[in-house]
C-alpha cells in the first residue's frame, strides 16, 4: 500500500506545470535574427520570395526552356 502511494506520488511529481521547462531565452545575432523575421509564417516577404519563385519557375518551364528548344532546333536542323 505504501509502494503504491509512493509510486503515484512519483508520477504525480513527473508531470510538467504550465510554467515548465523554463528555458533561458534565445540570444540571436544579427544575421540568425535577421532571418527570424523574415522567415516568420504570413510576413510580406516571405509571400513575396514565394511568388518570385513561383513565377520565375513558370517563366523558366514554359518560356526559356523552351525558346531554347526551339532555337537550337532552328540553328542545327533547318
Amino acid at each position: 500500500q505504501q509502494l503504491r502511494a509512493l509510486r503515484r506520488q512519483w508520477l504525480r511529481d513527473q508531470e510538467l506545470s504550465e510554467r515548465e521547462p523554463v528555458l533561458p531565452p534565445r540570444k540571436l545575432g544579427p544575421v540568425a535574427a535577421f532571418w527570424e523575421r523574415f522567415l516568420q509564417p504570413g510576413g510580406f516577404w516571405r509571400q513575396q520570395v514565394y511568388k518570385t519563385y513561383q513565377t520565375s519557375g513558370f517563366i523558366l518551364t514554359r518560356v526559356l526552356i523552351p525558346a531554347w528548344i526551339i532555337a537550337y532546333w532552328l540553328k542545327y536542323h533547318v
